[in-house]
């Protein structure tokens, strides 16, 4: 398959040459998760024409979802409203919704009032979950079985069934009121007699959600209990829908992406092909924030001006002792942040884990501090300052593993994003426990130094 770049170049010299048989079948060869970063380099007429092509493979809606958000609006303006309707109306539930969030709020109304009745309909009903739920993300194509169907039967009804995508990852089989009774594996409905039932041809299902669920939490469902696709049924073990692993798979994407940005300092709307005047908007109350952060701990410094003019050699271990306890700090979050993610840790067990971290911050910051203290030693020959070298690392060590550990359990206790401002909070904490600790302890024994 070619390349993007290369791709995207020629494209565009055939949509500019009005060649549109060469470029179509140029389309027809690429698979619509390599088309999404075309449109990047398209211009809105060029996006218009290459929307018709794909209308005519009818690849179009498929190609949409596979495009980078921050695209979307450029696509949604090379569209009219009824061509936007047209596609919205091809895709499954999940996919609707994920693309209807995006269009803009001028042109929802009149895209949502094109759409066919049964789709419409549809997305009426999915609107009434809650955001970043499992009702958002659950399709409602999916094969059920009455548990008085004979095997043969059953196939009959699979051969029928009008699955357009082709993909069978169970057999849900359900009573007279669509109650959700087990699950029937393929090979043991085609090798089983043809008038078994399928009632007892089924196995328990190993777990359901609700749909109220969180998406997070119907991640992790599916990963400790191996699934391809987890049930969605109401308080009255109704079979409402099915999340599939591929929409797992996005939903891991998109909170693992999440995690990263707050960790950073990030919105999630700044990505790759996001303009410049929006990066903008989004990144610098977060870097006049940490702006905030650094004058703070010059202040913190400037109380020990008189010491480090006395010993310049300070002003050279500070950044050392500074920088460790960084690191020290991001790896404890990290961990931490991870465990809470994938339900690992919950606040009942976060001592333990705050316990451990504190362990490996004296072990790391005593290696490192006695390593330290030898440099300095033997660069300026004095003991007592490779003595508070080390002292301050030790200390920094500790203290940076243990808030790396207790930030993100406090804000998890408020019910805030453990991983929200986490990084700020730490790394700032971290740095102005370094400077006290090293500062401070140098200028207690700054005639011996």
């Amino acid at each position: 398959m070619a390349k993007p770049i290369v791709t995207a170049r020629i494209l565009r010299r055939l949509l500019n040459s009005g060649v549109y048989v060469r470029a179509e079948r140029l389309l027809a060869r690429m698979h619509p998760a390599d088309l999404g970063p075309l449109f990047a380099d398209l211009s809105p007429d060029e996006t218009r024409t290459v929307i018709d092509l794909l209308f005519r493979q009818r690849r179009a809606a498929e190609t949409l979802m596979e495009l980078p958000p921050e695209l979307l609006p450029q696509v949604f303006d090379a569209v009219t409203d009824t061509r936007l309707a047209e596609m919205l109306g091809r895709l499954e539930i999940d996919d609707r919704l994920e693309l209807v969030d995006a269009i803009p709020e001028e042109r929802l109304g009149e895209v949502i009032a094109k759409l066919p009745p049964h789709a419409r309909d549809e997305l009426r009903k999915a609107e009434l979950y809650p955001a970043r739920s499992a009702g958002r993300v659950m399709t409602t194509s999916f094969i059920a079985l009455d548990e008085k169907m004979t095997a043969q039967e059953a196939i009959d009804s699979i051969r029928a069934a009008d699955e357009g995508d082709g993909s069978i990852l169970y057999l849900y089989v359900i009573d007279e009121v669509r109650r959700l009774r087990g699950v029937v594996p393929i090979r043991r409905l085609v090798s089983a007699p043809p008038d078994s039932r399928c009632g007892d041809l089924s196995v328990e299902v190993p777990v359901s959600v609700q749909p109220e669920a969180d998406q997070e939490e119907v991640a992790r469902v599916v990963a400790r209990y191996d699934l391809l696709a987890v049930p969605v049924t109401d308080v009255d073990g109704t079979m409402l829908g099915l999340i599939t692993v591929d929409d797992v798979i996005d939903v891991i994407t998109e909170e693992a992406t999440e995690d990263i940005y707050h960790l950073a300092g990030l919105s999630e709307e700044d990505r790759v092909f996001t303009t410049a005047g929006l990066a903008i908007r989004k990144r610098l109350p977060w870097m006049v924030l940490n702006l905030g952060a650094v004058f703070s701990l010059a202040a913190v410094v400037g109380l020990f001006q008189s010491a480090i003019e006395q010993t310049v050699a300070l002003a050279f271990f500070l950044p050392v002792v500074a920088g460790m306890g960084g690191n020290g700090g991001i790896q404890s979050l990290t961990v931490i942040t991870r465990g809470i993610a994938l339900g690992e840790i919950e606040f009942s067990t976060g001592l333990r884990a705050m316990a451990k971290e504190i362990a490996v911050g004296l072990a790391i910051g005593s290696v490192c501090g006695l390593l330290s203290a030898g440099a300095a030693y033997l660069w300026h020959g004095s003991v007592v300052l490779g003595l508070v070298l080390f002292a301050a690392m030790v200390v920094t060590l500790m203290v940076a593993s243990l808030l790396g550990a207790a930030v993100p359990l406090a804000l998890k206790a408020i019910r805030q994003d453990p991983a929200l401002g986490a990084g700020v909070i730490v790394t700032t904490l971290t740095d102005a426990v370094a400077f006290v600790a090293f500062l401070g302890t140098a200028t207690l024994l700054l005639d011996r130094i």
